[in-house]
């Protein structure tokens, strides 16, 4: 398996004015998060609107995206929902886009227990060769994925890490202390970085990289080199940036500051929409307080 980036961005989808997916700023915004910080890219995950993507615009995406990075940049697809039938198809397909990993997630809507995630899980991985990553948020699909079937799952031999989002810091040190020492334990939740690095975790799936990769990223460096209360402080300065990006459910914030900053990816698809004139103009305010990596020119 690859080394994977300890910095992953969850992109945004890219759209045009009339709402189809926009390949080419979905390009370009992929090379501009790669310059800006990001060691690689989750593409249609939760940030980039997957419940509206069909799976012809999902597997396209991954295709113009792995055409235009670098071989040791980790393109990981979002691949996973309710159905498990339905991942085990995109996922084959999707290897066979040249994607590096597959994000899985724990199924939403239909409430299963802990036997039948394990299960859905295991039969997912058992149908691709491609490494995969489960992806535990129960702020969204109500079901947590707990420690002990956590473990179970990374014992799975293409079970190679979890994007962790449950912001229940005992939960993610039991599941720490549990996997295998190679295993990838990714903070989920952007405010969650610091105290899962310092419980052992090994890196982010993020969405405010988007704006400030770089400057993330070096906070990232700072806690791996000792320099851990220089880290905790730039963590500290992005926890308003976090706030307001996650103030109404994300993607709508971040998709709107990019536009505000000039980087064009379009509105988001319904049932999401454009934030009202207040959490405009709390985006507006906050985004004067920090430097922004992104090129956007």
């Amino acid at each position: 398996m690859k080394k994977f980036g300890r910095l992953l961005t969850a992109m945004v989808t890219p759209f045009t004015e009339k709402g189809q997916v926009d390949y080419a700023q979905a390009r370009k915004l992929a090379k501009a998060l790669l310059a800006s910080g990001s060691d690689g890219l989750v593409v249609a995950g939760t940030t980039g609107e997957s419940p509206t993507l069909t799976n012809t615009e999902k597997l396209r995406l991954f295709v113009e995206i792995k055409s235009v990075v670098d071989d040791n940049v980790t393109i990981v697809a979002g691949t996973g929902n309710y159905n498990t039938q339905e991942s085990i198809d995109l996922t084959r397909e999707a290897e066979k886009t040249g994607v590096d990993a597959c994000l899985l997630t724990v199924p939403y809507y239909n409430k299963p227990n802990q036997e039948g995630l394990y299960e859905h899980f295991k039969a997912i991985a058992g149908a691709t060769k491609l490494p995969c990553i489960v992806y535990n948020v129960p702020s969204r699909t109500i079901t947590n994925l707990s420690a002990e079937t956590a473990i179970n799952l990374s014992k799975i031999d293409n079970i190679v890490g979890i994007k962790e989002a449950s912001a229940d810091l005992a939960q993610i040190a039991r599941i720490i202390d549990g996997v295998h020492k190679d295993f990838l334990v990714y903070s989920g939740n952007d405010a969650d970085t610091f105290p899962i690095l310092g419980l052992g975790g090994y890196g982010v799936i993020g969405v405010i990289t988007h704006l400030v990769g770089k400057q993330y990223k070096h906070m990232m460096d700072d806690f791996f080199a000792g320099r851990v209360a220089e880290s905790a402080k730039l963590h500290r300065h992005f926890i308003p940036l976090i706030n307001i990006m996650f103030m109404i459910g994300s993607p709508m914030p971040i998709k709107y500051a990019l536009n505000y900053l000039g980087f064009r990816v379009g509105k988001p698809r319904l049932p999401l929409v454009v934030p009202d004139e207040k959490v405009r103009a709390a985006i507006e305010q906050t985004l004067k307080n920090y430097n922004i990596d992104l090129p956007v020119k």
